[in-house]
């Protein structure tokens, strides 16, 4: 039997395997579900106009179906922008097959890239924008994310995300408490601990906000059909493994009609803001400590040269 450590650990654990197969299934609903991920995206991209930045290469970390991508390649028409996501089918939608025409007319370059963020299938130093909106929530470990995310910016580049805080959907995870003690919404991290993780992880001075964005609903099955629709399932290991029967389905719904307010059911995300700039790189891909020492200079202070 798991102990309160091991269920702690399931809850924030997500099967990256589960995630890849809801997201292309989700692929064809996507876009029609995604209000909150196109005005989060619009919201970042507001906070572009207060950054000067001009990358010649930028990767779209989580492109989904492409809406990000899109913008990003009006406001930045020259360069070539990667678009990577875990799953195919999104990508296929946000990159889809040009003629050579379309090519040369649309200017830089736009690659798909299937790959994740925890195991980026490029060079080092080999961008020099990240730009992403709502992926970070589905990675295992941010340490090792934006250890990835440092490896392939250059100096000077810029990283840019969105992601969700610890209080998105907390109506939603207090009324499955009701019903069991199995994990049934991710686990978030705190905008305080991805600050410092930035750092760790060698970014600059890391810039953070948060708000509050609140959904409602008129009933529970219109939410968590909204839900799958964007590819958003349980996919944490301390999921149920069975199927959710009548008598929890009434329960869950009468919890969650106690959190009824005006006659609609919310739905609150907490979501975080950050940008963060790779200056002078400070480690080595590997984690190490680079430390730099201008020897010509202190040999010509002591009169060596």
């Amino acid at each position: 039997m798991k102990d309160k450590a091991d269920m702690a650990n399931d809850a924030l654990t997500v099967d990256k395997r589960l995630v890849r197969v809801a997201f292309d299934r989700a692929a064809q609903t996507y876009d029609a579900n995604a209000v909150l991920q196109r005005e989060i995206a619009d919201r970042m991209l507001e906070r572009l106009d207060y950054i000067k930045h001009q990358p010649k290469v930028l990767l779209d970390a989580g492109a989904g179906t492409g809406y990000g991508t899109q913008h990003l390649r009006s406001r930045y028409p020259e360069a070539a922008i990667v678009a990577l996501d875990l799953a195919e089918a999104m990508l296929k939608i946000a990159c889809p097959p040009q003629s050579l025409w379309q090519k040369l007319r649309r200017g830089a370059p736009l690659h798909a890239l299937c790959g994740d963020i925890d195991q980026l299938p490029l060079k080092t130093s080999s961008v020099d924008m990240v730009w992403s909106s709502l992926a970070l929530q589905w990675c295992n470990d941010l340490n090792v994310s934006f250890a990835e995310l440092y490896r392939v910016l250059a100096p000077g580049g810029l990283l840019m995300f969105a992601t969700f805080g610890p209080d998105t959907l907390k109506e939603l995870r207090a009324a499955f408490a009701e019903v069991d003690g199995y994990s049934h919404v991710n686990q978030f991290v705190d905008m305080h601990d991805i600050g410092d993780v930035l750092v760790s992880a060698g970014f600059n001075t890391p810039v953070m906000d948060m708000e509050y964005i609140t959904l409602t609903y008129a009933d529970l099955k219109t939410m968590l059909r909204e839900l799958k629709g964007i590819g958003a399932h349980n996919v944490t290991a301390g999921r149920n493994p069975g199927l959710t029967s009548r008598a929890r389905w009434q329960k869950l719904e009468a919890a969650f009609e106690r959190r009824r307010k005006d006659g609609r059911l919310p739905a609150t995300y907490e979501v975080i803001y950050g940008h963060a700039w790779v200056n002078q790189k400070t480690k080595t891909a590997d984690g190490y400590q680079i430390v730099q020492m201008n020897i010509q200079r202190r040999r010509s202070e002591k009169g060596l040269v």
